[in-house]
């Protein structure tokens, strides 16, 4: 569910920018681990019903948004002194409802279970393109990778493969503290 959190920053943030209301935005896709290596992806996106990729620039992308979207929740919590729980609680409540009701044909982030789509291996918990419908959902399938958001989705990728290498251990730890 945080990567429905992320998909909510990566739309709020398009949306401000170009001045448009953020319902506006769709087909927004938020690619790989709820972390800064995660991949906001606008290549797919419209505002108001105009391509998002022509409304801003490449140097604004690249350099201040990907970044931005993907250190959001830090720059909250060192603003705030506090978590961003309330918006944490607000993507809980979307992506729950999405889920089981629909999304109504729109474009969600989630961190799915990957089934190989895109190159991701299978079994890998990976934030992709979904649509919901009667509590069942289902990856976007189809969208052109290019080169620059195949290297952006494969950072993701391997900070994910290098945390499921390191689980075993940290869960070995985990008992041995509680046996102390």
């Amino acid at each position: 569910m945080k990567m429905r959190l992320d998909h909510h920053r990566a739309i709020s943030m398009l949306a401000s920018k170009v001045g448009e209301p953020v319902d506006s935005v769709e087909q927004m896709v938020v690619w790989g681990n709820h972390s800064p290596s995660m991949y906001p992806d606008i290549r797919f996106a419209s505002v108001a019903g105009r391509e998002a990729s022509k409304r801003i620039d490449e140097a604004w992308y690249r350099n201040e948004f990907i970044p931005k979207v993907g250190q959001r929740g830090a720059a909250v919590i060192k603003a705030r002194g506090l978590s961003s729980a309330a918006s944490a609680a607000n993507a809980i409540i979307a992506h729950t409802r999405d889920w089981a009701l629909g999304s109504s044909g729109r474009w969600v982030t989630m961190g799915v279970v990957s089934d190989g789509s895109y190159g991701i291996p299978e079994g890998l918990v990976f934030g992709m393109p979904c649509i919901c419908e009667q509590g069942k959902w289902e990856v976007v399938k189809g969208l052109d990778i290019d080169p620059f958001s195949r290297q952006m989705m494969d950072r993701s990728l391997a900070e994910l493969q290098e945390e499921r290498r390191t689980v075993p251990w940290r869960i070995a730890d985990y008992r041995l503290n509680m046996n102390t």
